[in-house]
């Protein structure tokens, strides 16, 4: 085999395993049936807004044998919205939510794990329907009907909600948004009393691989050249 295609599939190769191992763990699952991670996976979650009437937070619980564990309060509004009713209660980073609305969490592999929303007097929901007593109180997506509904104070946007459950496959590409109902108004189910999104953290082992093997084949390329001329 020519010596100099060796080397350049050599170094693709190692690109190749590199990146694979850089990736972003896949999710088991990351939706209303639950959150579960096959390695220890960081998620980034940030704020986008909120419009419910009760002054909120928002958190990770761990999940064993059906009951719910506060882990981390990711976010906390300091108020119900920016400015009361006047604005239809909507809340908005640096105004309702005070930080830079971004937080990373670790989840560990092999552990069960769920949102939750925590809203005056109505309690906590959560992100897994089945601690609901089964009824869904969080839509997951990248959809863009999920990204359009932000600012609209409308339910047309989330319905049916029941497609909307399950954000695995955008959450290592773009990132997936996620939004509950607090139960608040009778249980309206509009999906949009409290908006974040998540996205999983890429490793840093991703640039170093993209490296190696670009500069592997650049290498190889030069060798190549330079028997051409001799």
């Amino acid at each position: 085999m020519n010596i100099t295609f060796l080397s350049a599939l050599t170094a693709t190769a190692v690109a190749t395993a590199l990146l694979g191992a850089g990736d972003p763990a896949q999710a088991f699952s990351f939706g209303t049936n639950g959150i579960k991670f096959q390695e220890d996976t960081d998620v980034n979650f940030k704020f986008q807004e909120s419009h419910g009437g009760y002054t909120s937070s928002f958190g990770i619980y761990s999940v064993k044998n059906s009951a719910t564990s506060l882990i981390s309060t990711l976010f906390s509004e300091t108020k119900s919205s920016d400015n009361g009713g006047e604005n239809e209660w909507k809340g908005s980073l640096g105004n309702t939510v005070l930080g830079s609305g971004s937080a990373v969490f670790t989840f560990l592999a092999n552990q069960v794990y769920t949102l939750g929303l925590s809203s005056g007097g109505d309690g906590t929901v959560y992100s897994t329907s089945a601690l609901n007593a089964g009824s869904q109180q969080a839509v997951f997506g990248a959809a863009s009907p999920l990204w359009n509904a932000l600012g609209k104070e409308t339910t047309n946007f989330f319905q049916p909600a029941g497609q909307f459950t399950d954000g695995t496959g955008s959450l290592s590409n773009g990132g997936t948004l996620i939004s509950f109902d607090d139960r608040g108004g009778g249980n309206d189910k509009d999906f949009q009393d409290f908006t974040v999104s998540a996205e999983a953290v890429p490793e840093p082992i991703t640039m170093t691989g993209l490296a190696l093997g670009f500069g592997g084949l650049v290498a190889a390329r030069r060798r190549r050249a330079s028997k051409t001329v001799a």
